[in-house]
């Protein structure tokens, strides 16, 4: 068991630095890689821009390094930019061990292989600041022939698409976090498919076909899930929005935790899931389509006013409050302790 503090020389040089610095991934673009006592990393970007990106992990326990390698690295692909490294501040509870560190790390390389991308570094220790592991990252990467999009570059009449399906990381997580209560109450074959949405949550395919076919703003359905996203690119474009909430796709395994967890699917947080503006969306749809990547387009970028349309009734479109999967895990957790 760790005690508070920095982890020590020897278990991070064993746990951390060691399986950090041997893996398969080996970029020219990175000139210096991390080791004991070097503050920095560094990398060479070839003329292109440098574009960075920063978020935490702390709905989910299970999980936690392999969701911030893929949640931080989709939100530089939605730049339409490159992902090359990222670093990593990781915060555990008193009573941490090698097993939940070890965990953490295969997590971490698991998801920075399939990427390919580095781990460049960051800061590991014990705290009785936290109660469940805390992991900060931030992303360094770099875009393709100096071209990027912005959140807030939506255009007045272009379509808006999603790729995949609303809720994707949050039912994968509920999945992950309450697998047995849920399998009192669901076919067990319906939440390991749940749990097996942790594979779709890389956009970087979506992000390059969307990038070739000119799409203006992209943006990740992070928290506040679908809805919340699309609220956020019209507000950061400046624009308004009408949303097709009946055309949003929605797996059959996500309808049924939602309702076991009494939740909105359209509010859950939806990484792997992008929001795209774009002219001709059905045709981006189609590319999409025929790269194996599900898409819908579900609304329209307007000149002011953000409106959703649900079951023929038209409604205001709101800004996106807290996520629907606090609302979930920790009402399924107390149900759980209360039997």
């Amino acid at each position: 068991m760790f005690e508070i503090g920095k982890i020590p020389p020897q278990i991070l040089e064993k746990m951390v630095l060691y399986p950090v610095t041997h893996t398969k991934v080996h970029r020219e673009d990175i000139v210096v890689r991390p080791k004991t006592g070097e503050d920095c990393s560094a990398m060479d970007p070839a003329g292109e821009l440098c574009v960075f990106s920063t978020d935490p992990i702390t709905g989910a326990t299970k999980d936690a390094g392999y969701l911030a390698v893929h949640i931080n690295c989709n939100d530089v692909y939605s730049a339409g930019a490159e992902p090359v490294g990222i670093l990593m501040t990781v915060l555990l509870p008193a009573g941490s061990d090698e097993q939940m560190l070890e965990s953490l790390m295969q997590g971490v390389l698991t998801a920075a292989a399939e990427l390919g991308i580095e781990v460049l570094g960051g800061h590991t220790e014990v705290t009785d600041a936290v109660v469940k592991p805390v992991i900060s990252a931030t992303v360094i990467g770099k875009t393709r022939n100096r071209n990027m999009v912005c959140t807030g570059g939506a255009q007045e009449g272009q379509d808006v698409i999603m790729t995949k399906w609303a809720g994707l990381e949050g039912t994968a997580i509920i999945a992950q976090e309450q697998e047995e209560a849920l399998l009192r109450c669901l076919p067990r074959e319906m939440v390991e498919k749940a749990r097996g949405l942790r594979g779709f949550l890389s956009v970087g395919r979506e992000s390059r076909i969307a990038m070739e076919h000119g799409a203006t703003a992209m943006h990740d359905a992070t928290e506040g899930g679908i809805l919340g996203a699309v609220w956020e690119v019209a507000e950061c474009s400046e624009k308004g929005v009408a949303v097709f909430a009946d055309k949003i796709p929605i797996l059959e395994e996500t309808k049924a935790i939602c309702q076991k967890a009494d939740i909105d699917p359209l509010r859950l947080i939806s990484s792997g899931t992008m929001i795209i503006a774009a002219f001709d969306g059905e045709e981006l749809v189609r590319k999409l389509e025929e790269a194996g990547i599900e898409a819908a387009v579900i609304g329209r970028i307007t000149k002011e006013g953000k409106t959703m349309v649900r079951e023929g009734r038209e409604e205001p479109l709101e800004q996106p409050q807290s996520d629907e999967l606090y609302r979930a895990v920790v009402p399924m957790r107390e149900k759980e302790e209360a039997k």
